[in-house]
Parts: structure tokens; C-alpha cells; sequence
């Protein structure tokens, strides 16, 4: 079964010229925009994103460039991604891979200290990071806020997080995940949309709708 890396990651592009400062303490200003995202996503009752996934190794060569979709409505959400339908009720996750046309089933378990869906748009940062503000760029007509996050707990696979917010729309644009073997996993939202029309139905994997699937229930 592919395994998706939208849990463990948030949206992210490639961001030049960061220095690797060990952020030991959040930055009140920093803080002040990252609530202000989860502020504003939280208004919403749902939200539509196409986003672009790129993995890079540590010479800065491009590995992999996948592009994808999310659907989120309150602890549901919906994902399509690199070959992947990943569906969650809020507390079923249903594993899709299409061309093993095999589907996994697990319990949803909120207190993993997974990054979901809901936690990369809103508050993932809350507890788990130290946040600094690095300054503020332009991407096309774009004013981003950038912004480095670490860790506190050093075991972590990756060293350093760093997003880049829209300051305009208080909304992440993108997010790159630095790995300390020197790879780095970026995502970026292309494009985003806000109280669609979302039924309950479409956060639930219908087996009647995929013939021939195999189920492995692991719940």
C-alpha cells in the first residue's frame, strides 16, 4: 500500500537563502500570524485545495513532482493523491490504492500527534513547534510572511519546517520539510476554494462503487 505523506507535511515550495537558526523560543510575531491562519480557517465550513508535491534530495535535484486535491469539512476529509484516495469520516480512514485496487482500513487515532489535514491549514504548530519570522517576499502579486518552525522534540526526522503564508488571504501557500538525511518534501496550494457544496457521503470509502476491491480491515 503507497503511503501518503499529506499527514506528516504540510503544502510546500522551494524557499531559497534560509539560514538554519536553531529557534529555541516562539516568536510573538510569528505566533500573531499562525493564529490568525487558524483564526480564518476555522470560519470556513469547508475548503477545497489543488495543490503540487515535490521531493528534492539534499543536492537540490528534483526526485519526484506530483500534483493532487484535498477536501476537508470539520475531522473529514477527502484526498486524491499520486495514485492514492484517502477518505476520513472523522473517525474511519480508508486507504485506497488504486492500482493494487486494495483498500485498508484503520481507526482514525487523534491522539497520535499525526499532522492531519485540518492541523496543516489551521493549528499543527500549536504545541509541536517553535516559530520564528524570517521576513516577508513576493511570489507573483503575492505577499508572503515566511516562516521557520522547528521542532521541539528533536527525535523527529526532519529538522527545520518552514511556511510561507499569504498575507493577504491569512492562509498557508506552501510549506518545505527539511529532513536531516538532507531531503526536502514541498507542497504548494495552487489553488483553493471555501464553503462548496460537500455532502457526508464523500468522506466515506462505498465499496459499491469500486468492484472487484480487496479490504483489509485492520481496525
Amino acid at each position: 500500500m503507497k503511503k501518503s505523506m499529506l499527514f506528516c507535511f504540510s503544502f510546500i515550495v522551494s524557499l531559497l537563502a534560509w539560514s538554519q537558526d536553531n529557534v529555541t523560543k516562539n516568536d510573538p510575531a510569528a505566533t500573531k500570524i499562525l493564529n490568525g491562519v487558524s483564526t480564518k480557517f476555522k470560519t470556513y465550513k469547508n475548503v477545497q485545495a489543488n495543490f503540487s508535491y515535490k521531493v528534492e534530495n539534499a543536492a537540490g535535484k528534483a526526485l519526484s513532482n506530483q500534483s493532487g486535491t484535498i477536501l476537508i469539512k470539520g475531522t473529514s476529509y477527502k484526498l486524491n493523491f499520486n495514485g492514492l484516495e484517502v477518505f476520513c469520516d472523522g473517525k474511519t480512514v480508508w486507504n485506497y490504492d488504486k492500482a493494487a485496487k486494495e483498500v485498508t482500513i484503520t481507526n482514525l487515532d487523534a491522539s497520535s500527534g499525526t499532522i492531519t489535514p485540518q492541523k496543516l491549514f489551521s493549528d499543527f504548530y500549536d504545541k509541536d513547534f517553535f516559530s520564528l519570522l524570517k521576513g516577508e517576499s513576493k511570489v507573483g502579486t503575492k505577499v508572503i510572511q515566511d516562516i521557520q518552525m522547528t521542532p521541539v522534540d528533536k527525535t523527529k526526522t526532519f529538522h527545520s519546517v518552514y511556511l510561507q503564508v499569504d498575507k493577504a488571504a491569512q492562509s498557508i501557500y506552501s510549506t518545505k520539510v527539511m529532513e536531516k538525511n538532507g531531503n526536502r518534501f514541498t507542497y504548494t496550494v495552487n489553488s483553493m476554494k471555501t464553503d462548496v457544496a460537500v455532502t457526508d457521503g464523500q468522506f466515506v470509502f462505498d465499496p459499491k462503487k469500486y468492484p472487484g476491491v480487496t479490504v483489509e480491515d485492520l481496525r
